[in-house]
């Protein structure tokens, strides 16, 4: 009898290597052994939600109107709240009815929207580094990705010019993160100006990752993409309640924008989803009508642990910008201090030798190579000691490391 085969499909074949896989892998067996692994690799808040949301969350869960499916679009009235915070946070006016969506966290609506936008043959620039799924929402979608080195300027918008002047078919889609996710690069109002004459001219779509548009530091304020003159033309932006609110885990985001491209994405979510638990769509509700405060003060302690942690890396001798945004620091590690290692291997050798988890640049892109993501997600004496931790490996002895690690 012939051996039974599943094959899976050309679109899971076409993608790229999953670096974080074999970090978390490592990460796990060494926390099943007992190792107390200080965990600043993934952008996951550990400071808890608003006690006003939770508690609302529980109390619209105990009715049972909220326990059936919900709408795929979401609720009109969370909509609406969204609607609301964009005319006062960016002064963008938006149609609650077609101009937003609500979505199961925005990396949901972004990969359903890929697939709304793309296919085989279609192409989306991407700048490098990159948040991963903004890469592999690409390829899901049977499209290809051409990646062009990251930047905030002019010379960026120019190298997504050319890639359009000479390539054919054209790009249908260029992706753009600000703040930045790795790097936490961040941009100007006149920035996304450029942006709408560079979609325009070329007739290219543009889908804008907002995640940490409300977690700014030391006065600077993340301008919106839709902020920019037509904008709403040629592209949508989104957002998510996890950075700003603490709910992470919730998994509430939107796509607000361009309603030819928000109706896209409800067709597709029509057929893959119901939409948010209700319950959580009104204590969402709840969190941006009452959740200001909270979002300030939530800034003010990564900006105390970015102060810390950019403080204790320059003592190491890695080399730091510090941020004006996000919940990353984004580190360069000396030649010296890699010892001929890719950030790969260097990333899972602290783990091995310093407990200490990060992100090594090289899952985020070619360019990314040579650095590290660290997450502000500890508190102030976790980071401390995760700092005095590297500290310490750094400055040891060079060892026949990452040899002895079981991968």
């Amino acid at each position: 009898m012939s051996k039974f085969i599943i094959e899976p499909s050309a679109r899971i074949k076409r993608l790229p290597p999953y670096l974080f896989g074999k970090l978390n892998a490592f990460k796990y067996a060494k926390r099943q052994a007992g190792v107390d692994i200080i965990d600043l690799g993934m952008g996951n808040p550990m400071d808890p939600t608003p006690e006003i949301v939770v508690e609302k969350l529980a109390q619209a869960a105990r009715d049972i109107r909220n326990q059936r499916y919900s709408t795929v679009q979401g609720v009109f009235n969370l909509r609406r709240e969204m609607a609301r915070k964009y005319e006062a946070k960016w002064n963008v006016s938006l149609d609650p009815e077609t101009e937003i969506l609500a979505t199961i966290g925005s990396k949901e609506g972004f990969s359903h929207t890929c697939l709304a936008l793309l296919g085989p043959g279609d192409t989306a620039v991407v700048g490098d580094p990159a948040f991963p799924i903004h890469v592999y929402a690409v390829a899901l979608a049977g499209g290809n990705v051409i990646s062009v080195p990251l930047g905030a300027d002019q010379a960026f918008l120019d190298r997504i010019a050319s890639v359009c002047e000479n390539l054919y078919p054209k790009p249908k889609l260029m992706i753009l993160n600000y703040p930045h996710n790795p790097s936490a690069i961040t941009v100007e109002p006149a920035f996304f100006d450029e942006v709408v004459k560079l979609a325009k001219r070329f007739g290219i779509i543009v889908i804008h990752d907002f995640a940490y548009g409300e977690t700014c530091f030391d006065g600077y304020k993340a301008p919106s993409f839709l902020s920019a003159k037509g904008a709403k033309d040629v592209g949508v932006e989104f957002t998510t309640l996890s950075k700003p609110y603490n709910m992470a885990g919730w998994r509430v985001g939107f796509c607000a924008g361009n309603k030819e491209i928000v109706n896209a994405l409800l067709t597709v979510k029509g057929y893959y989803d119901y939409g948010i638990f209700q319950a959580i769509q009104i204590a969402s509700i709840v969190a941006m009508r009452h959740g200001n405060k909270a979002i300030k003060e939530q800034a003010e302690k990564y900006q105390t642990r970015r102060d810390l942690v950019c403080d204790g890396l320059d003592k190491i001798g890695w080399q730091t910008e510090r941020p004006r945004a996000s919940m990353f620091v984004w580190t360069k590690v000396p030649e010296e201090h890699l010892r001929g290692m890719s950030t790969l291997d260097y990333a899972l050798d602290l783990m091995e030798n310093a407990e200490v988890a990060v992100a090594p640049g090289r899952a985020f892109g070619e360019n990314g190579e040579n650095y590290l993501r660290i997450a502000l997600v500890e508190n102030e004496q976790r980071l401390r000691q995760a700092l005095k931790q590297i500290d310490r490996f750094v400055h040891s002895k060079p060892k026949r490391r990452t040899r002895s690690i079981k991968r």
